[in-house]
């Protein structure tokens, strides 16, 4: 299944989204600004935290959307060690 690793207030995110579902494809979306899992999982597979990301198997397919992404603040460490 494709992840998709975004936010919602990044167009690029919005755009590969679109995307995805004009070609059909089922994916699974995830916030990264709201779901700490699920960043912690975007900054495992990429060293960073460039959005949109879209994965496969734990696999990175692609880094941002036509050669554009947004960058996520990493949390402090204060906020959480793990990251």
């Amino acid at each position: 299944m494709l992840e998709l690793f975004g936010t919602k207030g990044c167009p690029y995110t919005k755009d590969l989204r679109e995307s995805l579902l004009w070609d059909g494809e089922e994916f699974v979306e995830y916030d990264v600004e709201e779901d700490r899992e699920a960043l912690r999982r975007l900054i495992a597979l990429t060293g960073g935290t460039t959005v949109p990301v879209l994965a496969e198997d734990e696999r990175v397919i692609q880094i941002g959307y036509l050669g554009r992404g947004c960058n996520v603040a990493r949390p402090s460490s204060t906020e959480d060690a793990s990251l």
